[in-house]
């Protein structure tokens, strides 16, 4: 993991997207540098979240192995998210003549779910900062500025992209969701309750 470009990618993403996506497009940089530099350490920091969120805040009335399978499944769901998102994307991408190349789909996607990220961190740990994942939506400006750099669309397709990445990446993580809160839920409550 390279923690110095972890930090330095989310504050360049978040305060100057465009030269960061100038940066991206010149380094040679592959999904497996991206998951371990970009995607494990929030991860890390959204399992911790989730763990600590819901064993103190959410569900002080069941036992802490709830809070072990919150985690679990906040690990599987956001591990998921992003190669999913970015597999669906690249096959939007073909149809749109704008070429299918996964490993920019996912700089794509990495790098516009960084607010996101950020904001479930927050939200997970106090759920009464659930509101503050509306913040997520600048991800939807970054992602546009890279898919400007990065698949050079004619200005007719750049709107139909973004609508149909956001409508992926947010059925993604919803259905998701409930499938994999359903599976641990049942699985607690079968065993451990």
């Amino acid at each position: 993991m390279d923690y110095k470009y972890f930090f330095s990618s989310i504050v360049r993403i978040i305060f100057t997207p465009g030269k960061m996506w100038e940066s991206v497009c010149n380094e040679n940089r592959s999904v497996k540098f991206l998951r371990n530099s970009i995607l494990f350490p929030f991860l890390i920091f959204i399992i911790i979240s989730g763990f600590l969120g819901s064993l103190l805040f959410s569900n002080v009335t069941l036992t802490p192995v709830y809070s072990v399978f919150a985690a679990i499944r906040y690990f599987i769901l956001f591990l998921m998210l992003p190669f999913a998102s970015a597999a669906v994307l690249g096959e939007i991408t073909k149809p749109l003549d704008l070429g299918k190349d996964f490993l920019i789909s996912f700089k794509l996607t990495i790098f516009s779910l960084i607010p996101f990220f950020i904001c479930q961190v927050a939200s997970l740990f106090f759920e009464s900062l659930i509101f503050v994942n509306i913040l997520s939506i600048y991800g939807l400006y970054i992602f546009w500025t890279g898919a400007e750099r990065m698949l050079n669309p004619p200005d007719y397709k750049k709107t139909p992209l973004l609508i149909a990445y956001f409508i992926v990446v947010v059925a993604i993580y919803v259905a998701g969701d409930v499938v994999l809160k359903s599976v641990t839920d049942s699985i607690f409550y079968s065993f451990f309750a």
